[in-house]
């Protein structure tokens, strides 16, 4: 009785109330969530001493105790990083910071003249000061991540000038981008009227097309030297292989991560006809000498040098063709669709501290951010098991064109280079890994069992994804 009768005292609290309390209540639950599942995976780190026997052959004790070590700094930095970043956002709500800087955004806008009529104008300057404290406040942070961790464990390749030279850079071409882009949305939503939500829609969607199209060209090359892949037999070979496969592969780019970390990956994007790949230079750096090495270990036939560092390269590559996710473009008209019907609700401004006005700015933050928020996890979720499982169909694609030397092998040598933890526990690795632990990659090349189970897991979130729907419906619209 006395369960129920606290639940029909919430229920009788004002709508605005039971909002925030909901918005906190969920906020630390996912925390303590993330908590729990951080804490199970340090467990493994901690008592996972020696290598796995699967591993025997391809990975040394020294190797292994590097990764152990590297992992359990990462794991103490994160649960540190992450408590601060919970408390420092329930004390933002708690003590109603949202509404003090959109007022704070008002008082500069009347200095230069601008009246509360130019909600735009202090929607941008609202804007820049949100960035600016969160760039701040998670400075330190970066700080003790880059020159502690990373030093400590010899990825970190930047000087403290070039660090703070980069975080300045970083922040003004976001704001070049951010505020202009802003602009433009809070006007369509303006002007749009009741079918708002798909200008606003189409928008986005251009936008999104338009930073593919301009990012490596004209926004990368302001942090990194990007430079044509060489003429030779890795880029002709590299080229070969798209055209096999249909990939309308139109540039191969090197990028100058040396100059911030020892890590190494490669990547692709792009969209329609205009495909463009981008290896890191520490990944071209010393592969045949290693590849050698890792083959002999697993005795596996010893490939010429050039050979091995053009396989292994163009291996790495091939799993990056295929994966892909397309669900955002249906998620974003979803959520612009739930936008158009709450942004009329007073009571959800209420809750966050705006009795008078409802900017839209501020209501675009309140349902983004919080009211969606069970609705993102979920998603989230689906699409980390939907990542997965397109991880799996390019180890099996690659598997069936007779590469799957080539990709053993450099699966184990860029887990080696970046000190990648082997052992993963499966919860952990469940609800984060959009890519498969190394241990379940390499068992893909004689199982096919992992795949049906991450289906039947794809099943299992697809349900969640319509409960958390649900949830927005029955809560929400209906509040």
């Amino acid at each position: 009785m006395g369960m129920w009768a606290l639940l029909d005292a919430l229920w009788e609290m004002p709508a605005e109330k039971r909002i925030f309390g909901a918005v906190l209540v969920f906020s630390w639950t996912v925390y303590l969530w993330e908590t729990f599942l951080a804490q199970r995976q340090r467990r493994i780190y901690k008592t996972t001493t020696h290598v796995p026997p699967e591993l025997g052959q391809i990975m040394d004790s020294e190797t292994f105790e590097k990764s152990r070590l590297y992992q359990l700094d990462k794991s103490t930095f994160s649960f540190w990083s992450g408590l601060y970043s919970e408390i420092e956002g329930t004390l933002i709500l708690l003590f109603g910071g949202i509404p003090y800087l959109w007022r704070l955004s008002g008082r500069f806008c009347g200095y230069a003249g601008f009246g509360p009529e130019y909600e735009i104008t202090q929607s941008l300057v609202f804007l820049l000061l949100a960035t600016l404290f969160s760039a701040l406040t998670g400075l330190p942070w970066s700080l003790y991540n880059t020159f502690v961790i990373e030093e400590k464990h010899g990825f970190n390749q930047q000087t403290l000038g070039f660090f703070m030279k980069d975080a300045i850079k970083k922040f003004v071409v976001t704001q070049c981008i951010l505020l202009p882009v802003s602009s433009l949305l809070l006007y369509i939503i303006k002007i749009g009227g009741d079918y708002f939500f798909i200008y606003a829609w189409l928008f986005t969607l251009v936008v999104s097309l338009v930073l593919v199209t301009i990012y490596a060209d004209y926004i990368a090359p302001l942090f990194d030297k990007f430079t044509p892949l060489p003429e030779g037999k890795l880029k002709e070979e590299i080229e070969v292989m798209a055209k096999s496969i249909d990939f309308p592969l139109t540039k191969v780019y090197v990028v100058e991560g040396s100059k911030r970390s020892s890590h190494s990956n490669a990547y692709f994007y792009g969209f329609f006809k205009n495909k463009r790949i981008v290896l890191f230079d520490t990944l071209l750096e010393e592969y045949s000498v290693l590849n050698k090495d890792i083959q002999e270990d697993s005795g596996m036939e010893p490939r010429k040098e050039d050979e091995g560092n053009s396989e292994e390269i163009k291996a790495k590559v091939k799993v990056s063709f295929f994966f892909l996710r397309d669900s955002t473009l249906m998620n974003s008209f979803l959520c612009f669709f739930l936008f158009a019907v709450l942004i009329g609700r007073k009571e959800l401004f209420a809750a966050f501290g705006f009795y008078d006005s409802q900017p839209t700015l501020i209501g675009l933050l309140i349902i983004f951010q919080f009211i969606f928020s069970p609705y993102n996890e979920v998603l989230s979720f689906c699409l980390t098991v939907l990542s997965r499982r397109f991880e799996f169909q390019a180890d099996a694609f690659a598997k069936k064109l007779g590469k799957a030397k080539d990709l053993y092998s450099a699966l184990i040598k860029l887990n080696k280079d970046n000190l990648g933890f082997p052992v993963s526990d499966w919860l952990f690795s469940m609800w984060h890994y959009s890519h498969p632990p190394l241990l379940e990659r390499l068992q893909m090349f004689t199982l096919k069992s992992n795949v049906m189970k991450d289906f039947q897991f794809l099943k299992l979130y697809v349900s969640l994804l319509h409960i958390s729907v649900h949830f927005l419906n029955e809560n929400l619209l209906c509040a």
